[in-house]
């Protein structure tokens, strides 16, 4: 590995985005993190787009910049998304990243996040920033043509992509070739479980619907049975980074679904890159 490679790869494990629940002691969890740290904040279906706002102001008043999620389907119209855009402007905020939402059945007008990402921009309201979510593998709940499709029409409203939960590093490799043999060239950040409870990971991968991530981890032991005692996305790290070296990808960083575990992951991710410098050229 080169030193400009290797320097690379501290570079995405020291900038890496952290994504929190907004729940008690977030921010708390958070203070650690060095000042101006990228936290990305959920819209939780049950506390609703107020929390996640709340969340955000507290996260922004302790220094780090904040990414709020906006899910279409908890939105009820373009008066209330306006609402909401005035509120991050005037929070100092000027990044949010869309998705659907986790519910059922829209609560208003927008049913998908597309939807969403054009009525922002017909607002004129559009935030200088606007992240996407990306599936390296089929979702339970999409279809993978609609996924696909919907993919390339959002990118038009979009500044970025941050995969979703994946545990096979060939998945991962292989969408993000095939990402770009779409024409999409929007950078990438590749979304990653932080060190979290291994217990609690497995309950939420099948609960998002990682069936086909579940399914690999079950053929492959040595992986499974870390983590059923203490997962780190160090191995899947390691085997990406091919994939993360090439120019060709686009990639622009981690993103670690931290499940509010902030301060593990912080740490493990920091001695991972003191790591990577030992590694000689």
């Amino acid at each position: 590995m080169s030193t400009h490679e290797s320097a690379l790869l501290r570079h995405y494990l020291l900038n890496a985005r952290f994504e929190v629940l907004p729940l008690r002691g977030v921010v708390e969890q958070a203070s650690d993190l060095p000042a101006g740290s990228t936290v990305t904040v959920t819209s939780s279906p049950r506390k609703g787009t107020e929390a996640t706002l709340d969340t955000a102001e507290r996260l922004a008043g302790i220094g780090m910049r904040v990414v709020p999620h906006l899910a279409a389907r908890m939105i009820e119209d373009r008066r209330a998304l306006e609402a909401l855009l005035d509120r991050t402007a005037g929070l100092g905020i000027d990044e949010v990243f869309v998705v659907a939402g986790d519910v059922d059945k829209p609560v208003g007008e927008f049913g998908d996040s597309l939807a969403l990402l054009r009525a922002m921009t017909e607002l004129g309201l559009r935030p200088a920033r606007v992240g996407i979510t990306g599936y390296p593998e089929r979702h339970s709940f999409i279809s993978d043509n609609a996924t696909i499709q919907a993919m390339s029409e959002k990118a038009h409203h979009a500044d970025y992509i941050v995969s979703q939960i994946c545990y096979d590093p060939t998945t991962i490799a292989t969408w993000l070739r095939s990402v770009r043999a779409r024409g999409i060239t929007l950078p990438v950040h590749i979304g990653a479980p932080g060190v979290v409870d291994a217990a609690k990971l497995l309950r939420i991968s099948l609960k998002i619907g990682l069936g086909d991530s579940v399914r690999y981890l079950r053929s492959q032991h040595s992986v499974l049975s870390r983590l059923l005692t203490r997962y780190t996305p160090e191995e899947l790290l390691t085997q990406l980074t091919p994939a993360v070296l090439d120019p060709a990808n686009r990639i622009a960083g981690w993103h670690f679904f931290t499940f509010n575990e902030v301060n593990r992951t912080r740490e493990w991710s920091h001695q991972l890159a003191a790591r990577v410098q030992e590694v000689p050229a």
